[in-house]
């Protein structure tokens, strides 16, 4: 049975805090926490989606990241069939399922873990990663289990997202920036170019693409030499 009030606390601080960061593993070790501490868990954990493979992100204690890790080393686990299957994955006991997933039972039955849960992290109809929920006993996941983990991984998801599109945009500006200060030295520097060799702006830049070529560097490299000291081509 999950912890009311402290659900609502969570959620409060989640609307606070995930829009004010934009450090992915941070956001999701507040998830980590967040949801172990709401559900009463041993611990939990986040696989995230590259390529077709989970990779372990983030969890709340040492097993629950050696069992993370290990369902990243053979993806297969609760976080694998929920991210495949886009379902929700509850095993009551994993100790009495071993054909289910060898190597993770095996690895949580030495860790004290029993009662597992993969919950599918997915924005619409993109599933990015899963969310692993760990029980020291054996235990019959709730709806409201369920419903609560479901919650927060959503918020989560949404945060990543958002925060993914956001670093993209920032990427795009500061790559158009870059375009510009690049435009500004060209320009200057094929001006002095073609006023030292009293030739046309176009020969100028002519002249500096064939030093950039045969000296294996950048145009911007060259026009800022040119600029700076005075570099001749």
């Amino acid at each position: 049975m999950y912890h009311q009030p402290l659900f609502l606390q969570t959620l409060s601080r989640f609307a606070v805090v995930l829009p004010a960061r934009y450090d992915l593993e941070v956001s999701l070790s507040e998830l980590t926490e967040s949801v172990t501490a709401v559900l009463g868990l041993s611990g939990s954990g986040v696989t995230m989606a590259e390529d077709g493979q989970l990779r372990f992100v983030t969890a709340v204690s040492q097993a629950s990241g050696e069992l993370e890790r290990n369902q990243e080393q053979h993806q297969a686990g609760p976080c694998r069939d929920a991210y495949e299957t886009g379902e929700v994955v509850r095993v009551t006991d994993v100790r009495r399922e071993p054909q289910r997933w060898p190597q993770f039972a095996l690895a949580a039955a030495g860790l004290g873990v029993a009662g597992v849960a993969g919950i599918p992290m997915r924005l619409a109809d993109v599933i990015i990663g899963a969310l692993s929920l760990y029980s020291p006993e054996p235990r019959q996941w709730s709806d409201g289990d369920i419903a609560v983990a479901s919650v927060l991984a959503d918020v989560a998801t949404s945060y990543v997202v958002n925060a993914s599109k956001l670093r993209q945009q920032e990427q795009l500006s500061e790559q158009l920036q870059e375009a510009l200060e690049s435009r500004v030295v060209i320009e200057q520097a094929k001006g002095i170019t073609a006023y030292k060799n009293a030739i046309s702006v176009d020969q100028a830049y002519q002249r500096m693409r064939g030093h950039a070529r045969n000296n294996n560097a950048s145009l911007r490299m060259v026009a800022e030499a040119i600029v700076a000291v005075g570099l001749q081509v």
